[in-house]
């Protein structure tokens, strides 16, 4: 799975653009294209498409480990984010995402 994401840092007005690798209902692994610090909270929106439509899910995330060794060829963070606040509706949508894919 390559999902897109967009992120905000509480320290910066502007968002980045990053993939999510893995998903479940717990956090994702992500590849951010910058290092960020363990325990940084992060308000992200995940994007994925359902038939025709674009949806998001946002949530707000904790990092919870970020692997500052890369792969040859690797360009981008591979990181580990947990859910900390994700509202019920999205959580839903999550779930319905999550089972789509398996």
């Amino acid at each position: 799975m390559r999902l897109p994401i967009e992120y905000y840092r509480a320290d910066s007005p502007t968002n980045q653009i990053g993939q999510a690798l893995d998903a479940s209902e717990g956090g994702l692994q992500i590849l951010f294209p910058e290092q960020l610090e363990i325990g940084q909270n992060l308000k992200l929106k995940l994007f994925f498409s359902s038939g025709s439509e674009l949806n998001t899910i946002g949530m707000l995330v904790e990092v919870v480990w970020m692997n500052t060794q890369w792969d040859e060829g690797e360009t981008h963070y591979r990181s580990g984010v947990r859910i900390i606040n994700i509202s019920l509706e999205d959580m839903n949508k999550l779930k319905d995402l999550l089972s789509s894919l398996s």
